[in-house]
Parts: structure tokens; sequence; C-alpha cells
């Protein structure tokens, strides 16, 4: 998790840049800001993802136990 908000750092970092060189405006700087959201949308997605249950870790290293089993219908 600590390596997307380096890269959301770097995009904020380079989206400053570019609008202070090509002015608020300008595309190159809509871009840059567009590039930073994308990143912190992952970011949020990523935080958004049930931890597993105690169950599910003992049954992905236990496949086999009677607890497990998966049955069709």
């Amino acid at each position: 998790m600590s390596d997307i908000q380096e890269k959301i750092e770097k995009e904020l970092e380079e989206a400053r840049q570019v609008c202070d060189t090509s002015g608020s405006t300008s595309g190159e700087c809509a871009a840059a800001w567009d590039a930073v959201e994308e990143l912190q949308a992952e970011a949020s997605h990523q935080k958004q993802e049930k931890p597993k249950t105690s169950l599910e870790k003992y049954c992905d290293d236990n496949p086999e136990a009677d607890e497990c089993r998966v049955y069709d219908d």
C-alpha cells in the first residue's frame, strides 16, 4: 500500500510543476491532476477490499479440512 502512496506523492509533485510551468488552465495541467486522481481512486479501492476472516485464512492453508468443504447444489 505504501507503494501507491509514493506514486501519489510523485504525481502530486509533477502536477504542481506542470501547472507552474504551463499554467493552471492548460491541458497538461488538467492531465497531470487526472493522473493524481486516478491513483487516489485506486488507493481507495484497495482500502475497500475486505480482509479475510480467520476461517478463510485457515481454509486457504488447509483446503482438505472438513470445515472447508464446498458442496455443489
